[in-house]
């Protein structure tokens, strides 16, 4: 089974390192800060072309605005990783626990 996503999607899953077995924690159908973030570490343009499929072009014939040579099929290709690190700044918060845990502060 499948996710009948026409747009841009965030997923986020965990990964069991000795089985290689992954779970789904969530699936977001919308732009993100971790989709900016893809955009730029990628230079794909995700906005861009979530807007152009949301107005019904099809993927071949979006052009990549980026590039400028191919079309938005083409998905870049990477030699290298981008890691996401999350700041916790938890000195601006008074009588704040400094227990980082799974619930927001």
């Amino acid at each position: 089974s499948g996710y009948p996503v026409m747009a841009e999607c965030n997923i986020q899953y965990a990964l069991n390192p000795s089985s290689e077995e992954y779970y789904i924690i969530e699936v977001n159908a919308r732009l993100s800060r971790s989709s900016a973030l893809a955009s730029k570490a990628t230079g794909y343009p995700l906005a861009y072309v979530a807007a152009k499929l949301s107005l019904g072009i099809p993927l071949p014939q979006i052009n990549n605005s980026v590039i400028g040579k191919t079309t938005a099929c083409f998905e870049p290709s990477l030699d290298y990783c981008v890691v996401k690190i999350p700041r916790w700044d938890l000195s601006k918060f008074q009588r704040v626990s400094t227990k980082i845990g799974s619930s927001m502060k």
